[in-house]
């Protein structure tokens, strides 16, 4: 990593990665969807861009596409 600082930035981006792939969700995607996002997002709510969140946002953009698609 070449420094501390390398160390520890690497070490957040792969936990980033390993969380995302935990939860189902493809790590590339997740990430340029939150960089989409995050600056125009409040600090309170930071909760919303976690691959968790991300997924359930998925997940209902799909089942409302499916219930479009049943009609």
């Amino acid at each position: 990593m070449g420094s501390e600082a390398g160390g520890k930035s690497a070490a957040i981006a792969y936990t980033l990665i390993e969380t995302a792939k935990m939860n189902k969700v493809n790590p590339e995607v997740w990430l340029t969807w939150v960089l989409e996002r995050i600056q125009d997002h409040p600090e309170n709510r930071i909760n919303d861009l976690m691959p968790w969140a991300y997924q359930d946002t998925i997940d209902a953009k799909n089942a409302k596409a499916e219930a479009k698609n049943a009609a």
